[in-house]
């Protein structure tokens, strides 16, 4: 994350930002996921599954054209995609794997 600093100043105090993230983590715990019921409780796209019910919007045709998921940018569509085309188990899987070695999401380009 330094080398963002470069573009954005404020980018320099990201190892401070990620110590008080962790602290929150280790205070609060980790968010459980929308299903599990963490998450924010006014989501629209939560508040669309539950209307149509499903788990996620991977059981939805109409998934591909949604304005709610568009509004999170397309790496939350790919990452959908992702996970229809392989389950979500396989997808779950394959990140943690990611985590393990290293992974961070801001680090991929979008």
């Amino acid at each position: 994350m330094p080398e963002l600093a470069k573009w954005e100043p404020s980018f320099q105090h990201y190892p401070e930002f990620a110590k008080v993230m962790g602290g929150l983590v280790k205070l609060f715990g980790e968010c459980p996921g929308c299903v599990a019921g963490g998450g924010d409780p006014n989501c629209a796209i939560r508040e669309c599954c539950k209307q149509k019910t499903y788990t996620m919007c991977v059981e939805c045709s109409e998934m591909e054209s949604c304005e709610k998921i568009k509004r999170y940018g397309p790496r939350t569509l790919t990452n959908l995609q992702k996970i229809k085309a392989v389950g979500v188990n396989k997808w779950v899987e394959k990140m943690q794997k990611k985590v393990a070695e290293g992974y961070c999401y801001l680090d991929e380009q979008t």
